[in-house]
Order: structure tokens, then sequence, then C-alpha cells
């Protein structure tokens, strides 16, 4: 009697990798004066130590801007920069980001100065002119340490951050020799059309870094339609074409990364962006946003990217290859 053949084995399990999500961490900015709040990072130590601190929570890109370790104030110089880069690039592979935002009130010339010496991996790049008010500030802090700080949040009541075409066309111009790339900072859905007109141009190249920023006074809002609204336009725009990566601005930090999370998005918190983790309490440090948006985006089942995968992912051109 002929044997009765054995069932074919079953299939083994096999788990299905997560997609990779970069957490990039904006340490210190230049929105938030040291009034606000005691943690916000002002010496060079400080933004070195909230900096690893960062990394370790699981930031993969560093975003960094340097402020006069005395008053607080935005501080564009390179030698501002030079006095934590090297040792920040000693102590961490996360992949260092420059701004070339600066402070709203500062010219382009001055504010691509970091990057156009120290040579990035990464730099960012706001795509257009637009209102930047931070005077509703005054609401909440009445008392400030230092004489600059009320007149330059009340002074954003009539200013326009200005990036022109032709602002945006000379930090591409100083940088794109150096092979860094852009963090390009779209705060409404016209700043998608002009990197496009951009990319047209030939002038940007794939990929896109889309950082969207919802929040502030005078750019896009933050309700869940103006999300998808960005994500609509930009899949649009630029198809497979970009990497898409969302900030909220103040208490919308973290419910505009879930939402943008789950459809596709990367993400960034930090203290140039928020000052809070929850009502009236505020983050003690830039690593406590990032173990808070990793836990949801771990809960959302997405992995965390480490720089060498962000590096990938953007097509960076490497740690080695910058210029300090």
């Amino acid at each position: 009697m002929a044997k009765a053949p054995k069932p074919a084995a079953a299939p083994k399990a096999t788990s299905k990798p997560g997609r990779k999500v970069v957490i990039t961490c904006a340490i210190t900015g230049a929105s938030h004066t040291p009034s606000m709040s005691p943690y916000l990072p002002i010496t060079p130590e400080e933004i070195i130590e909230q900096s690893l601190a960062a990394a370790e929570a699981g930031a993969a890109i560093l975003h960094l801007h340097a402020r006069d370790p005395i008053t607080g104030k935005p501080d564009q110089t390179p030698a501002a920069f030079g006095k934590f880069l090297p040792r920040l690039k000693q102590q961490t592979n996360a992949v260092i980001n420059l701004t070339s935002g600066g402070s709203p009130t500062m010219l382009v010339s001055e504010r691509v100065r970091p990057a156009s010496e120290f040579k990035p991996e990464v730099a960012s790049l706001n795509m257009g002119s637009i209102n930047f008010a931070l005077y509703p500030m005054l609401e909440r802090f009445k008392e400030f340490k230092h004489d600059w700080e009320r007149p330059y949040l009340e002074g954003t009541r009539d200013l326009v951050f200005r990036n022109s075409f032709k602002d945006i066309e000379y930090v591409l111009e100083t940088c794109y020799g150096n092979d860094t790339r852009f963090e390009f900072e779209c705060y409404d859905i016209a700043h998608l059309y002009n990197l496009a007109h951009f990319l047209d141009r030939g002038l940007v190249k794939p990929p896109l870094f889309v950082q969207s920023v919802f929040g502030i006074l005078g750019g896009i809002g933050t309700h869940p339609e103006d999300v998808m609204h960005m994500k609509r336009t930009a899949d649009r725009l630029f198809g497979d074409k970009y990497k898409w990566s969302v900030l909220g601005a103040g208490r919308h930090q973290m419910s505009i990364a879930a939402i943008a999370a789950a459809q596709g998005a990367n993400v960034r918190v930090g203290l140039e962006d928020s000052l809070w983790m929850g009502p009236g309490r505020l983050a003690k440090s830039n690593a406590e946003q990032v173990r808070n948006v990793r836990s949801i985006l771990e809960g959302l089942g997405l992995e965390i990217a480490t720089p060498d995968e962000a590096r990938a992912i953007l097509s960076l051109k490497g740690a080695d290859k910058v210029n300090f």
C-alpha cells in the first residue's frame, strides 16, 4: 500500500520590516527667547549636551542654530557654530543640519555663511517669504531677562521673513558645490510650488527632503485637513521624488507628528519648534521630546532610522565630507 504523501510544510512566518522614520531634532532655533524656558540651550556646552542626548534618544538628524552664550540672542557667525560643531562630530554619528534660515531679521548673505563655510551634509532652506509672527508670545510671557527679547518679539508684528527667488538661488548656488543637500522648509502650499519651480529648472535634485511647517502665524495652520492638503499637493508635484517630513509648532508638535507619520511622514521635534511636553508643562530637554515622538512612532508599528539609514534615505554625502 502506497504511503500517503506528507503534507506540505506550512510556510514559515516572516515579519515584514517596518518603514524607517527619520527623526530630526531642532535643538534651539531662533524663535524662542531665553526667558521662555530655563531648558532652552544657549551656550555651546548646553547645545552639545542636549544634541548628544537627543541623538542617543533616537534623533538621526540634528538641526542646529547658534546663540550668543551671554544674552541668548541668535548668532549666525561661523565662529559661533565653530564652538560646538567639531566637538559634536567627534562624539556622535548623527547627521548635522545647519540652518540657513538663521533669524527672520537677518539678511540671506549672513544666514548662509555657516553652511557655506562648514559644508554640512544638510542645510535648511526656506522656500518662500512669509509674515513670520512671534508677537503673540507676548501674551504668555511678560517678564524678560534680556533687553533684546521684548523688542525682538514685538518687531515681528511688522516683519516679512524674506526668502525671495533671488535669495533662494543665492543659497543654492552657494552650497550645492559642496554637495550639501537641503531640508526644504515649506510654510505654506505656495512654497511647494516654489520648490517645484526650482526642480523644473534643474537647480535642485531628488530626493527632495521636504519639511512641512505647520502652526506659524503667517503660514499654514494645524488642522488635519491642512496636513493632508500639504501631502496631496506634494504628492502631485513631486511623486516619488521627495521624502516628506513635518513639524508642528508649539502645542501642536506631537499631534501633527502622529497624524503625518500615519500618512508616511518623517518627523521633526525639538525646542526650536516647541517648548512644551503637555498643557502648561515645559519640556526639560530636547531628548524628552525625541523619546515622546519615538514612542508614538513605535506605537504605530514604525521603525526609527539610524543616522546611516537616514543618509541612505536622503542620499547624503557622509560625515567624512564636511568641513568641521
